[in-house]
């Protein structure tokens, strides 16, 4: 499933308001609530908890990608978040992240969440790419880019 099928402006943030790892989460979860993809937001939460605490999904060069299954959604879903300043996200480089890919998906569910995780590290792989995304000046905007990559 490819990465433009699960994003819509109501579920990308530009910029977050938020400061921390554990608000990061909460910020994107809300999202994804308010947009109507999650049934259950404690749920989802703490499944991306327990998910972080099994090692951190914050990667290179300012990406991060939390990811949970959870019974709170019925099918894959996405949000998508920039911090301007960038949040300490315990990535592998030890910089702070700066693009948030927070997925959700039910656990009866494998290859789409594996397809969006691997479309995602292709997507990581262009600095070109994410340093436009991490620029972006609006949640229209990161859409639009996906849509013409």
């Amino acid at each position: 499933m490819a990465i433009v099928e699960l994003i819509s402006p109501e579920v990308v943030k530009v910029p977050l308001a938020a400061g921390t790892k554990e608000d990061v989460l909460r910020e994107l979860v809300l999202l994804l609530k308010d947009a109507g993809k999650i049934t259950d937001t404690d749920g989802a939460l703490d499944a991306l908890r327990k998910r972080e605490e099994m090692g951190s999904t914050g990667l290179e060069s300012g990406i991060a990608v939390p990811h949970a299954k959870t019974d709170g959604v019925d099918r894959l879903t996405m949000a998508i978040g920039v911090s301007r300043e960038g949040i300490d996200y315990d990535s592998l480089d030890g910089k702070p992240s700066r693009l948030f890919f927070l997925m959700l998906a039910p656990p009866n569910q494998t290859g789409p969440h594996l397809e969006a995780l691997a479309e995602i590290a292709k997507l990581a792989r262009s600095k070109e790419f994410c340093d436009v995304l991490m620029n972006a000046s609006s949640s229209e905007e990161i859409v639009r880019l996906f849509r013409v990559d």
